[in-house]
């Protein structure tokens, strides 16, 4: 089988499929992020089937495009380009026995559904009847379950679908469906993948930096970030992310708290910032890249103290995996390189030799009195922008 164009392409999903009353909304999400990651291509129309999705592109699309497009839109569980042939059995045949791959495969499979049931034809009629013509063409085994190659058959009222293969998505639920976080977004390793994992369970992400502007390079810092959130609207992360300079309220901190507690206090005064900033945007939760044990200022005493500073949730999927687990799925959504970017971590800024490790709440509440907390909150919510990210 040469370069396959087609301008159909059966998408099917797991979980949402799970869902009782609220099916339709999660479906119909799922459907408009399609369209708008499909946009640049042109889109037809999606018609929504039992369990599944056709996708109708305004012309043929090449492989590689129907993979870029529909392999990170959450909410897909796998998905097939296909084509579109008459209601007829030999029709059907034909196009299956163009498109087989040239290379020998393990093992195939037939899956047949029938949206419409006055074809002549049962599901297991023409899963045996096309089974046959591949088995006779190429030799290759029958395998039910775990088949190398699955080939689909829609049934429709006018027509039929006929695809050829199986690509995975990247599965979850479709973003949009869960309501709307806060990402503080450092730019380096760990917090665009918790990012991702949040865009994975269907939350629209509103992308919060921090950088120590006027101090160190706090320009690079703030190029890297925008080059993460752009590799990552493919996944459907808000394109816009909010900048925040704090490089002269962690200066006062330095001055006028104790030396152990600096970290601590940073990371207080972003997350009460950062909650303003998803308040405005009418987000319930924040969502952070922390890992518990990773460094100091993540240990349970430490993310306690932390967290005690806002009232909202604060996420941290990432919390029971180890730096490995994150660089795996960093490398796998294209951020991991991005991430080694010049640009210094606003928490390095000023960075003390010691870190404490077990914070006491009384001693960090004093520490937040002596440097008036409220008032750099204001004042770095006043510096805050919303910086909107080009394709």
């Amino acid at each position: 089988m040469g370069e396959m164009e087609s301008r159909c392409a059966v998408v099917h999903y797991a979980e949402i499929g799970l869902k009782g009353r609220n099916r339709p909304f999660f479906e119909r999400t799922l459907a408009r992020n399609i369209v708008r990651r499909l946009d640049e291509v042109g889109i037809e129309r999606v018609e929504r089937l039992s369990g599944r999705m056709i996708v109708y592109a305004e012309r043929p699309l090449d492989l590689m495009t129907w993979r870029g497009a529909l392999g990170t839109v959450f909410g897909i569980a796998h998905f097939a380009p296909a084509f579109q042939v008459e209601r007829d059995l030999e029709a059907v045949r034909e196009v299956v026995l163009a498109h087989l791959p040239s290379d020998p495969v393990a093992s195939f499979r037939i899956r047949a559904s029938r949206d419409d049931k006055t074809f002549p034809l049962t599901s297991p009629q023409i899963e045996r009847e096309l089974g046959a013509a591949v088995q006779e063409r190429t030799g290759w085994p029958v395998r039910l379950k775990g088949a190398e190659l699955v080939i689909g058959v829609e049934v429709l009222r006018d027509r039929i679908v006929v695809s050829v293969g199986r690509y995975p998505g990247p599965g979850g639920l479709p973003v949009g469906v869960s309501g709307r976080v806060g990402l503080l977004l450092s730019g380096g390793i760990d917090s665009p993948v918790a990012g991702y994992l949040a865009l994975k369970r269907g939350c629209r992400v509103i992308p919060i930096h921090f950088h120590s502007r006027p101090f160190g390079n706090w320009m690079g810092s703030e190029a890297r970030a925008r080059e993460i959130v752009r590799a990552m609207n493919a996944y459907g992360m808000e394109p816009y992310l909010y900048v925040v300079p704090i490089g002269r309220q962690q200066r006062e901190i330095t001055v006028r708290t104790p030396v152990a507690y600096r970290v601590i206090l940073y990371r207080r005064l972003m997350v009460r910032v950062a909650e303003r900033l998803t308040r405005r945007e009418k987000g319930k939760a924040l969502f952070t890249g922390e890992s518990l044990g990773q460094v100091a200022s993540q240990t349970l005493d430490s993310l306690a103290v932390i967290e005690q500073a806002v009232e909202m949730p604060v996420l941290r999927p990432l919390i029971g995996m180890d730096k490995k687990e994150i660089v795996d799925i960093a490398e796998r959504i294209g951020t991991f390189a991005l991430s080694q970017m010049e640009g210094d971590d606003c928490c390095q800024f000023l960075m003390p030799s010691r870190v404490v490790t077990h914070p006491r709440l009384e001693r960090v509440l004093e520490a937040e009195e002596s440097t008036d907390m409220d008032r750099l909150v204001e004042e770095a919510l006043a510096q805050a922008t919303r910086v909107e990210v080009g394709p």
